[in-house]
């Protein structure tokens, strides 16, 4: 069954017993006396042995608070980075068990062999090698039995546990500790949900289909379900040890994985947040095999081209712009101290352009915005700290496979890749078939709506309005509405045409069609201006 929080089995009557026993090993190293001021906080290898002790819920809230570096000092995220997620493995008559409920079969019917002793075991599940019928040769991932009332019940805990430390110390208040539960809760319930990650690997094949260098082990649909998820065997090596002897295969490697990064993100709005060399094999034919879907991100297509401007001011050095592309990604940002904000987002990009460029690094650069922002009363989305973590954990792994890469150039070469795709004629053509659609709803919808809107008005508090009156707006209203649409229009050519033609490398077919958008919107905007005119004027002899 795929993990939801529920809230009956999440209240705290329900949790007491587990809440008492979270509380008495907080007391023991001493985090109770740390919140009422009688003792200092615990070291930082005492917290992530805590969290060990705690168990499963506890041990991945602590490895999503080592994702939060506005949150804690480092010296407790590089503690809390150590958290393993290796767990005891499950008895096979639990396995077997859990399998033959979820897919309804007996063991020894759905698979030809299948090995007792798994591949790897987690926190959510174990793996194990196994056969098919027909010869295939699979990897099934099996769930831990009585996960959703486990994790409903440390969630709870964790609720009581944030509102008690608020109690005592109001200046957590600031940090949004309960929305940071919540966020967890959410993910830990994407993460157990292996239909969800089933659909995304077959998002993830159907978007890196023209990677050559890359192969993504299928889902067998046949012998999935909620708690059980069967894939192609990927049979290879972890890539760490693999270039400890063919570092001559690394360049090309490095490539990959950043371009796979990059334009699932940029392409398809998706990307892998748990990027490590555990996840990454090199079959027998050099192709690297990407694992292990349960963490993903997404991004909307909003926070997409957010994250486009936000990367590009960053490159140039224009606080302003990545202080405002910043904001544009995030939630409540009314609310933000822009002008501090903008001095420390100022501040970080200078030392990102003092520095060597070869050594910079992504992920470090978003952590100081993501910093900034908490400092500055900015609530930052789940979806950007998964962000920030991929690439720091993608670029620890570069540096670990080759630390002599230069990175950032092959960065710099798959942006530039991605560039000359959205600029490609076939995606002009759908922007501007979407951008027509739009305009032709708008065109279409609007006097009907207008005349809704003002007829409930007319009906309402102003009834004493005629209405024939009330239509006459409308279609005063009605024409205006044309105008701006025209106008939209004409700046959207002008606009259209200003990055083609400005785009590199200049002579090409899109320069000279950017000047052609351009001159057409010119014309646009000339012909609006002259009907805005004759109205007016129009107006000022109605009124003589």
């Amino acid at each position: 069954m795929t993990v939801m929080i529920d809230p009956e089995k999440s209240s705290l009557l329900r949790a007491a017993p587990r809440l008492l026993q979270v509380l008495g090993v907080l007391a023991r190293h001493n985090f109770l006396g740390a919140l009422r001021g009688r003792s200092h906080w615990p070291s930082p290898k005492e917290v992530r042995e805590t969290f060990e002790e705690l168990g499963l819920t506890f041990l991945k809230f602590g490895q999503v608070l080592a994702m939060r570096r506005d949150l804690l000092p480092t010296a407790y995220i590089d503690e809390l980075e150590l958290l393993h997620d290796q767990l005891p493995a499950l008895d096979i008559a639990a396995v077997r068990e859990t399998v033959e409920a979820e897919l309804g079969a007996p063991l020894t019917e759905l698979f030809a062999t299948f090995s007792e002793t798994p591949i790897a075991a987690a926190t959510i599940a174990q793996v194990h090698e196994a056969t098919m019928p027909d010869g295939r040769r699979v990897a099934v991932k099996v769930q831990r039995p009585d996960l959703e009332a486990m994790i409903a019940t440390d969630i709870a805990a964790m609720n009581f546990l944030v509102a008690l430390g608020e109690r005592f110390l109001p200046r957590l208040r600031a940090l949004d500790l309960p929305v940071l539960v919540r966020e967890f809760a959410y993910s830990l319930n994407r993460e157990t949900d292996f239909v969800h990650e089933a659909r995304s690997i077959v998002l993830f094949r159907t978007a890196l289909a023209d990677l050559p260098d890359l192969w993504i082990p299928d889902v067998v649909a046949e012998c999935s379900g909620e708690t059980v998820l069967t894939l192609e065997f990927a049979a290879g090596e972890r890539v760490d040890l693999y270039a400890r002897q063919h570092p001559e295969a690394m360049p090309q490697a490095i490539k990959t994985l950043v371009r796979l990064m990059l334009q699932t993100i940029f392409e398809e709005g998706l990307f892998h947040a748990d990027p490590h060399p555990g996840n990454v094999l090199v079959l027998s034919d050099g192709r690297l095999s990407l694992l292990d879907f349960g963490m993903t991100g997404e991004l909307d297509e909003p926070m997409r081209d957010s994250l486009t401007l936000l990367l590009e001011a960053v490159v140039k050095g224009d606080a302003r712009g990545a202080t405002e592309a910043y904001l544009e990604m995030v939630s409540g940002s009314e609310k933000a101290n822009r002008a501090g904000l903008l001095v420390d987002i100022k501040a970080a990009i200078y030392e990102i352009h003092r520095s060597d460029l070869s050594k910079v690094s992504i992920g470090d650069a978003f952590d100081a915005l993501l910093r900034a922002g908490s400092r500055h009363g900015v609530h930052n989305p789940a979806e950007f700290f998964l962000l920030t973590r991929a690439f720091v954990i993608l670029e620890s792994m570069i540096r670990q496979l080759d630390p002599q890469h230069n990175y950032l150039e092959s960065f710099r070469e798959e942006i530039a890749r991605l560039s000359e795709k959205h600029f490609s004629l076939e995606r002009i053509k759908e922007k501007t078939g979407k951008l027509a659609r739009e305009l032709e709803r708008l065109l279409s919808d609007a006097p009907g709506d207008t005349r809704h809107i003002l007829r409930r008005v007319a009906e309402g508090n102003l009834g004493r309005l005629q209405i024939p009156a009330v239509e006459a707006l409308g279609g005063s209203i009605n024409r205006n509405l044309k105008r701006l649409t025209d106008a939209i229009a004409a700046a959207a050519l002008l606009i259209g045409g200003s990055m083609l033609a400005i785009a590199p490398p200049e002579g090409g077919w899109h320069h000279y069609f950017g000047e052609a958008l351009v001159g057409a919107g010119v014309v646009a905007i000339f012909f609006v201006g002259l009907a805005t005119l004759r109205r007016d004027r129009g107006r000022g002899r109605g009124r003589r």
